[in-house]
């Protein structure tokens, strides 16, 4: 296993580094010659160079130079003193923010390219979460070699495209050790341990972090990924393809990240703020990536081309470029910037940029362009924390804090956690940049409450990050169309008092060949007790412990009304095989709680026992009459 997973993680990196080589060289050619092109067809005389930052002509790019000039428009490098404005004259050359017009094709250009190549592959490959899905077992496995996916992320990020390149990387990791898995013949988990491998090495390669990398492939919708053999795995594959990419790309960190200060101890509740505005911007970046992948808005673009739609979201964010040329590509460079210590950026400046930022990722999203949410939720972060720490310091409340671009540090692992629902990835990932303990705790404070909130307000579905899966989005509502009632399982459940010993319970649950049980006490259900939760009592010699005693966690239910989909999200992040229906009349409870009410559920509400093997047979049931319907219907 570890030699398949290092395999998997030596490719993965091989792929990266070819799609950062892929990347940069799309980004050079159309903000270099193509532009220069453009500009000389319809202009009488050559252009001149506009003189560019020292840091900027030692090492920069095209796109680079652009964002560092843009940055003036926005109050972070001051320009000198404008002459007055003489009257325009005809023939006089445009406006300065008009005269960037190329930027608006380059987009364009880049869009129908990406359109283009989407017609004619007409399948980039699974997924993420269609990954996962194959792993599991829910659907047919069928990977695919990352090579037009990279070659259609290379076009859309190096065009313009405000999506981010850590998502097609660990997609491209996670289809990579699904193909080597089955190349190789290797069982279900297996296969299941090489596509979190790949999850990992993707990431590692992406942002040159193999510890995030390894936490990544464990969290959110990947923690049901159990086993030592799979963490050695994941281990080995994240620093296989981080070793490829270092020697490949050298190891300078993405971001020179400025050292963290702090200022006062008593300034720690000040990040919890931080942790509650940025779950805000966690939600509606969510929000707007999941508003432009629904069947909705997807049923009317469909309706055009696939390069026409492509093409138009290019547009869309290359008239956004003109006011804000920050908003395109992936952004490192206005997040640089932004950590800085040049001078502060102007607050209506940040917060214009904050919303036409959210604009451009959710176009980029929805028309068709490829890429991840990873760096623009870095970007929404990094200038959250900053406006944040300009509203606490001088341009504020005047109070004794750390520099905003401190808060800019924290504000992207938080936005970051809530919106990928990975917060020990996003602390892991800034500490890792910074190599600072000292930011430890502010981290730990803002990303995990955002992440917390989030998951509250939003249930613990993961909407996704990482781009759309049609197939996958296709399946789960397939899933939420059937009632949760059709997978109950037909026996009906042991219930126990509390007072029963556990060793009375361990054999009357292997009488009535079960799983589990059911633990109520005077009519009301507290808990359900596994197998594992009576052995291991047993196992210590307390047998006679009492029932109620033998729970390891708090109730997980449904209420009747609750479908299929949601019967997932309950089963496979808690890695339960069964999960009580309760029909409840009081609608004041919460559809899907965590836990109960201190009282317990109703036991007369019970309805029964909703498994993964009533899932499957209520979903035969529905293909089966699907395909009677079907057979009717052509008669």
């Amino acid at each position: 296993m570890l030699a398949w997973a290092g395999l998997v993680g030596g490719l993965t990196g091989l792929a990266v580094v070819g799609f950062h080589f892929l990347l940069g060289f799309i980004n050079n050619f159309l903000y270099g010659p193509v532009v220069e092109g453009l500009i000389s067809l319809f202009s009488a005389t050559p252009p001149e160079p506009l003189p560019l930052p020292e840091a900027v002509q030692a090492t920069g790019t095209p796109l680079g130079a652009l964002l560092q000039i843009g940055l003036g428009g926005l109050a972070f490098m001051p320009p000198p003193p404008p002459p007055p404005d003489p009257i325009p004259l005809p023939g006089d050359p445009l406006p300065l923010w008009l005269s960037a017009w190329p930027v608006v094709l380059v987009p364009l250009l880049g869009g129908l390219a990406v359109g283009a190549l989407r017609q004619w592959s007409r399948d980039l490959g699974p997924s993420l979460p269609s990954l996962m899905a194959m792993a599991d077992g829910s659907v047919q496995a069928a990977p695919k070699l990352p090579f037009v996916r990279l070659l259609a992320a290379s076009l859309s990020l190096g065009s313009g495209a405000s999506l981010g390149p850590e998502g097609p990387s660990v997609e491209s990791g996670g289809n990579i050790g699904l193909w080597v898995a089955g190349r190789g013949g290797l069982s279900p988990d297996s296969q299941k341990a090489l596509v979190a491998a790949g999850v990992a090495a993707g990431l590692a390669a992406g942002f040159k972090a193999p510890i995030a990398g390894l936490f990544f492939a464990f969290e959110g919708s990947y923690s049901t990924i159990p086993g030592r053999p799979s963490v050695r795995a994941v281990l080995v594959a994240a620093v296989a393809s981080s070793l490829v990419t270092q020697l490949s790309l050298g190891d300078e960190p993405i971001f020179r990240l400025p050292a963290y200060e702090v200022r006062s101890p008593l300034e720690l509740p000040l990040y919890l703020g931080l942790g509650l505005v940025a779950s805000g911007m966690s939600l509606a970046l969510l929000n707007l990536l999941a508003a432009g992948r629904s069947e909705r808005v997807q049923r009317q673009l469909q309706r055009l081309p696939a390069c026409v739609v492509t093409g138009l979201g290019g547009l869309a964010v290359g008239l956004m470029a003109l006011g804000f040329p920050q908003v395109l590509g992936v952004g490192y460079d206005t997040i640089g910037a932004l950590l800085g210590r040049e001078g502060g950026i102007a607050l209506l400046s940040l917060l214009g940029l904050l919303v036409v930022k959210l604009l451009a990722t959710g176009l980029s999203s929805a028309t068709g362009f490829v890429g991840g949410g990873f760096a623009p939720s870095l970007f929404l972060g990094a200038v959250l924390g900053n406006v944040y720490g300009q509203l606490l310091g001088e341009s504020g409340l005047q109070l004794p804090v750390a520099e905003p671009p401190a808060y800019a540090m924290v504000g992207m692992a938080a936005v970051l956690a809530g919106s990928a629902r990975a917060p020990l990835t996003a602390l892991l990932l800034l500490f890792e940049l910074t190599h600072d303990i000292r930011i430890v705790l502010p981290l730990m404070a803002a990303a995990g409450l955002s992440a917390l909130l989030v998951e509250r307000w939003t249930g613990m579905a993961d909407p996704g990050l990482l781009g759309p899966d049609r197939p996958e989005e296709q399946r789960r509502a397939r899933l939420a169309s059937i009632g949760v009632i059709k997978a109950l399982e037909p026996e009906s459940p042991l219930v126990l008092s509390g007072a029963t010993s556990a060793a009375a319970a361990l054999e009357q649950l292997l009488d009535a060949h079960g799983h589990c049980l059911v633990v109520e006490d005077d009519g009301w259900v507290l808990a359900l007790v596994t197998l594992e939760d009576l052995q291991r009592p047993i196992s210590a010699g307390l047998g006679q412990q009492a029932l109620r005693d033998c729970r390891r966690s708090d109730l997980l239910w449904l209420s009747a009304g609750a479908n299929l989909c949601q019967l997932e999200d309950q089963l496979q992040p808690n890695g339960l095989r069964q999960v009580p229906v309760f029909q409840l009349d009081d609608q004041a409870l919460p559809q899907l709680p965590a836990g109960v009410p201190s009282t317990g559920l109703p036991l007369t509400a019970l309805q029964g026992l909703a498994s993964r093997d009533g899932m499957a047979r209520a979903l035969a049931r529905s293909s089966a009459q699907f395909t009677s319907l079907g057979a009717m219907t052509s008669m």
